[in-house]
């Protein structure tokens, strides 16, 4: 008798769950909530969302995943085994700057973006039954990998570049490559059963006359049969163009904070979402941003003193001092660093021996890839980096011995780093005491 008192109450609860709160139809209030409004910050999304995650796509592929070891940080790949092998350009010089830059400043323009489709939508949130009929759950369902995908990459992303301990570059980088995947299959399945939805209520009003309503112009949307339009509006406080203008400028705003990160030095004041990409203070020749510091990376003075020496491997076998290394050939090169969290140098004047001159002395002048070992301790993922042959062959890769006119500093990775054109700044090892040249990619 209890069983069926309990079981006699829950379905009450069910039964009266519609005209409770949210899930009543006059609880929504606003006038501007229709399948124009949530149509139109969906184009608005298709057209940010593939470019960030393109982007997202370049920055994997110029790690040279396919030469394995700490470059490929991804390595169940699956179907997306057609990144391997792509051979990353060593030209324009800037192209890695210029895309990372694109993929984390646009990135971050998204929230707005997101939150505005989601207050257009909410309403349709609280439907109830959540489902009912096979395809209404399949949207439900596109819906959940969608907005919680595009909320853990949005907010991931945000933590690491502002710096803050959670995640090790590794695991990063792991969780936001296959989050990116998850999230972009849920955004498929949802255009899929959205996108005719989508055109019909972009076309039941041109954007232009939408755009340039007044708000006492502003008036609800006929009813339809879902749930946005309110059956009990509120007279308008402000236009549907007025709002998108809130959204939109909200994106910009973002963008604006982050953007000075990729300009270089001169904007680094604008970089305020990027504490990282704050140039330091002074103007001396090794001046200019850093990524870690010599303390983090574990340098000790012992390291990088007289008694450094550099193993160069290939056919043959040396250690050169860095005294050697001044008295090869010397060449300059005009390169800025770009790294993962999006933040660039500008150009800055490199000089050291070209990489293609230490594999000819290594015996192996053809080499197809090239291991670079740090003195760095504590993730592998810092201390070996490969290259492939274009890189090594490109006259502006340099073992880097000054900068500016100076000696590198220490934080800057004295005695020798890597500086290698349209390269991740991660990528160009500092304080490298080996340099291995193989045959095989």
């Amino acid at each position: 008798m209890a069983e069926n008192k309990k079981s006699d109450s829950l379905k009450k609860e069910l039964e009266d769950i519609p005209t409770k709160g949210p899930f009543r139809r006059d609880y929504w209030h606003s006038p501007l909530r229709g399948p124009w409004l949530a149509s139109f910050m969906s184009l608005m999304l298709l057209i940010v969302i593939p470019i960030v995650f393109i982007t997202g796509l370049i920055d994997h592929i110029a790690w040279n995943p396919d030469l394995g070891g700490t470059n490929n940080r991804t390595p169940d790949m699956g179907l997306l085994g057609f990144l391997l092998g792509i051979e990353w350009p060593t030209r324009p010089i800037w192209l890695y700057r210029l895309t990372e830059g694109i993929h984390i400043v646009l990135g971050l323009a998204l929230l707005p973006l997101v939150l505005g489709k989601l207050w257009a939508i909410m309403p349709s949130l609280y439907k109830w039954p959540l489902a009912d009929s096979p395809a209404h759950a399949l949207e439900r369902i596109s819906l959940l990998f969608v907005k919680g995908g595009v909320f853990f990459q949005i907010f991931t992303g945000l933590i690491y570049i502002q710096n803050f301990i959670i995640f090790s570059n590794a695991t990063f980088n792991e969780l936001h490559f296959y989050g990116s995947w998850m999230f972009m299959g849920g955004l498929a399945l949802h255009v899929l059963v959205k996108f005719s939805e989508m055109v019909k209520g972009l076309k039941a009003r041109p954007i232009d006359d939408e755009l340039s309503k007044s708000r006492q112009e502003t008036e609800p949307e006929p009813e339809e049969k879902g749930r946005l339009v309110s059956t009990d509006p509120d007279p308008p406080t402000i236009s549907r163009g007025g709002a998108i203008a809130i959204i939109g400028g909200s994106s910009f705003v973002l963008m604006a904070l982050a953007i000075g990160q990729t300009l270089g030095e001169r904007w680094s004041w604008l970089a305020i979402l990027s504490p990282r990409a704050q140039a330091p203070p002074g103007n001396g020749p090794n001046d200019f941003r850093i990524n870690k510091t010599a303390k983090k990376a574990n340098i000790t003075p012992e390291q990088v003193g007289p008694g450094w020496r550099l193993e160069l491997i290939g056919k043959t076998s040396q250690r050169l001092s860095r005294e050697d290394l001044l008295a090869m050939p010397q060449y300059t090169s005009s390169l800025p660093i770009a790294c993962l969290e999006g933040w660039s140098t500008g150009n800055q004047s490199w000089q050291g021996v070209r990489l293609r001159e230490l594999a000819e002395r290594a015996g192996m002048p053809q080499a197809a890839k090239v291991l670079f070992e740090s003195l760095e301790t504590g993730e592998e993922i810092a201390n070996k980096s490969f290259m492939r042959q274009n890189q090594i062959q490109d006259p502006l890769s340099l073992l880097a011995l000054r900068v500016n006119g100076a000696d590198l500093s220490l934080d800057h990775g004295y005695p020798a780093r890597v500086i290698v054109p349209a390269t991740p700044g991660n990528r160009n090892t500092k304080w490298v005491y080996r340099i291995t040249f193989m045959e095989e990619v």
